[in-house]
């Protein structure tokens, strides 16, 4: 979900952009829409789906990036926004993730990000909201995605009503939502295999126009379905010598309001590390993330969940399924994403 703010933090002139400033209340369904007149913007949908083989997890992005030195261009072909997409399958069955990228420059309807709600497409790639439910469609060459995504219950606004620090300066900060227990149901194919599928999904939205701390290397980051229908979401932001700048958490329980922790108050550690054999990354694949006292513990679905995208994006992270073991018997399934642990982020 913070994926694009250190990805792209090399465009220079943030003054071109609006803020992110308290207070803005967000608005729907037109804020599910894009934002250009915002540096950075991604939809991102992450999930886990049961299969006739067992459990599966997914994952779904969209970026969107302003290009500063094309925006006054008025060429319809000039690359003033830049959209790209990631999308991944970890089927534990073959014990690494599929995945698939893809970048072009906004044109029509090929290529576009609607401002109206949430409809953003790559080609054949897409994430729409289509009526009562999102629908995502992803074709690759050894796996696809094809699924609807029915919200359960309303939008939970990440930070003070939306609003989300990512640092101690005034600008380091999106805006920021997530709608958790969306209810998935569809199709996915892993290699030859075609299954229908249903299960439990999360989906982020953030806009920004200023990068992280220059002090930052990477960050850690957790959104969790649970049980009964709570949902838990945690970040920290990671400087270059590995102590947290900045951290947040929000854990909303079932028919209760959203409670959110005091950043001193969270802290991650790593219980078991997982170097990959590819690029020879150590990443803390099984965690124990510590809220106000109260101990939650992840377990990745799978070691390997390492995604390489540095042909797009210019990232390496890993970023995977997870089963969340909380206080007072409360299980869950989320995503883990761990980034700045090959090297710095950087465009």
């Amino acid at each position: 979900m913070l994926l694009a703010l250190a990805a792209f933090a090399a465009f220079a002139g943030a003054a071109r952009f609006d803020a992110v400033v308290p207070g803005r209340a967000l608005e729907f369904p037109r804020d599910a829409g894009a934002h250009p007149a915002y540096r950075i913007e991604w939809w991102y949908v992450t999930g886990e789906l049961e299969t006739r083989r067992g459990t599966m997890g997914f994952q779904v992005t969209f970026f969107r990036v302003a290009n500063p030195d094309a925006l006054s261009n008025p060429s319809r072909f000039s690359p003033a926004q830049l959209l790209f997409a990631h999308a991944a399958l970890a089927d534990p069955a073959l014990g690494r993730l599929r995945h698939a990228e893809r970048s072009a420059r906004a044109l029509d309807d090929l290529v576009a990000a609607s401002t109206a709600g949430t409809a953003v497409r790559i080609d054949d790639w897409s994430l729409e909201r289509d009526g009562a439910a999102y629908r995502t469609r992803i074709a690759s060459d050894d796996f696809a995605i094809d699924l609807a995504l029915a919200p359960t219950q309303p939008p939970l606004l990440q930070g003070d009503g939306g609003f989300s620090r990512k640092g101690p300066g005034p600008g380091q900060a999106s805006y920021y939502y997530s709608e958790p227990q969306l209810r998935a149901t569809g199709r996915v194919v892993s290699g030859r295999e075609s299954f229908d599928v249903h299960g439990i999904a999360w989906l982020d939205h953030e806009w920004s126009s200023e990068m992280l701390p220059d002090e930052a290397a990477g960050w850690d980051w957790l959104g969790a379905n649970l049980d009964g229908g709570g949902a838990l979401m945690a970040f920290r932001i990671r400087g270059r010598d590995g102590t947290t700048i900045w951290a947040d958490a929000a854990l909303r329980e079932p028919g209760a309001a959203p409670a959110f922790a005091a950043r001193n108050d969270i802290r991650f550690r790593s219980r078991r590390s997982w170097t990959s054999p590819r690029t020879g990354t150590d990443y803390p694949i099984a965690m124990d993330v510590e809220i106000e006292g109260r101990l939650w513990r992840l377990d990745p679905l799978m070691d390997d969940q390492e995604l390489d995208a540095r042909t797009s994006t210019g990232t390496l992270y890993w970023e995977g399924a997870v089963r969340v073991q909380g206080p007072d018997g409360i299980q869950g399934r989320g995503y883990l994403e761990l980034t700045g642990y090959a090297e710095r982020l950087r465009l």
